[in-house]
């Protein structure tokens, strides 16, 4: 019979909404919090239920934005790696004070969970919503939160001294209103599979690059290489067993930093020319203050046919207006010019609020 898995016990300077917490005391926890808290409390309870059973890992759903959500097993030891490693890169010894805004369903709200727990941090918890700061008024020394909580909580940041955006890109808008604000805000990368983010960059240093934006800077214990299609490989033995090869075209600098270029599956080739949807999205940020996202169609002449979709109500002025906005853009080359606009009322959405542009496209074409 397989010896049963020994969880460790919690950092003598955890805590959870202003109380620690041993193991046995936190199942308690964990239970009252699923009878009678609210649903983002069951949430917590069910996680740290699941924590606190004897086997070796925790069952997880990816996000299922660039693919089919799958059920994956993570080892609890690499997820208490991973909590390590970010308070080590971004110095959040035991005694920092975190925030909870970010729903436990996933990856993220998880990690928040261990890193308090095993690095000692004393944690907060707040329900999940697009203006998590709303009701906050202490000053936290870190948090996480998805690019729209971001948006959403520009003019409270000053409660916020480290704070991590992961869950998608942050758009150029939004890098330009986070400018000048004290709180030190990085974009973070990483996957379900590596228990959240491998990498980070720093988004608002009064530092300005000479050649544009920060690359992404590596975490401890993690070195990187490419495969024959451009595409990141991730060895992180201190986070998963076996090499991680992503579809995400990179340029490598160092053997510490890369910049990610987009999405391999997203790679549009239109007449023998390569062009990265994720790349032109980015200038398209600077001018639209829509959602949107650019892919593409099949078309007879060029195999495939530059488009873009847009979160609009129908209109024949709004489109011809966009039309016009593109041709006068002189940071789109030749080929990064979309040749068709659509306007969806609504996009499909991931479980987690990303954008499906898959099932966009196919309710578009259908």
């Amino acid at each position: 019979m397989a010896e049963k898995y020994k969880v460790p016990e919690t950092h003598p300077d955890f805590r959870l909404n202003r109380l620690h917490f041993s193991n046995s005391e936190l199942k308690q926890v964990a239970y009252s919090l699923i009878k009678e808290g609210e649903p983002f409390e069951e949430q917590i309870g069910s996680f740290l239920l699941d924590w606190l059973r004897p086997t070796s890992y925790i069952e997880v759903h990816t996000s299922g934005s660039t693919g089919k959500p799958k059920k994956i097993r993570l080892k609890k030891e690499h997820m208490v790696n991973s909590a390590m490693a970010t308070a080590r890169f971004f110095d959040l010894p035991p005694g920092t004070t975190a925030l909870l805004c970010l729903p436990v369903d996933y990856i993220a709200g998880k990690m928040m969970l261990v890193r308090a727990m095993f690095c000692g941090w004393h944690l907060d918890t707040v329900p999940p919503s697009s203006n998590p700061l709303d009701q906050v008024f202490k000053v936290y020394d870190f948090s996480a939160m998805t690019p729209f909580q971001l948006d959403n909580s520009i003019a409270r940041l000053h409660l916020v001294k480290k704070l991590i955006i992961g869950g998608g890109t942050v758009s150029p808008r939004l890098v330009k209103m986070i400018a000048d604000v004290d709180c030190k805000i990085f974009e973070t990368y990483g996957m379900t599979e590596t228990c959240s983010h491998v990498a980070a960059k720093r988004l608002n240093s009064k530092k300005k690059k000479k050649n544009g934006e920060r690359p992404f800077k590596l975490l401890p214990n993690i070195t990187i290489s490419q495969d024959e299609r451009g595409c990141l490989i991730i060895k992180a033995p201190n986070l998963h067993d076996e090499e991680i090869v992503t579809n995400d075209v990179v340029e490598i600098l160092t053997y510490k930093k890369f910049r990610w270029k987009g999405r391999y599956d997203n790679v549009i080739n239109s007449g023998g020319i390569k062009i990265y949807p994720e790349e032109i999205e980015k200038k398209l940020n600077k001018k639209l203050d829509r959602r949107f996202f650019v892919t593409s169609m099949p078309d007879d002449a060029l195999g495939e046919q530059l488009v873009l979709f847009v979160e609009d109500d129908f209109s024949e002025d709004t489109i011809a207006e966009l039309h016009q906005t593109i041709r006068e853009m002189k940071t789109l080359g030749k080929y990064e010019k979309p040749k068709k606009i659509y306007l969806i009322e609504k996009f499909e959405e991931t479980p987690n609020g990303k954008i499906h542009r898959e099932n966009t496209l196919k309710s578009k074409v259908s």
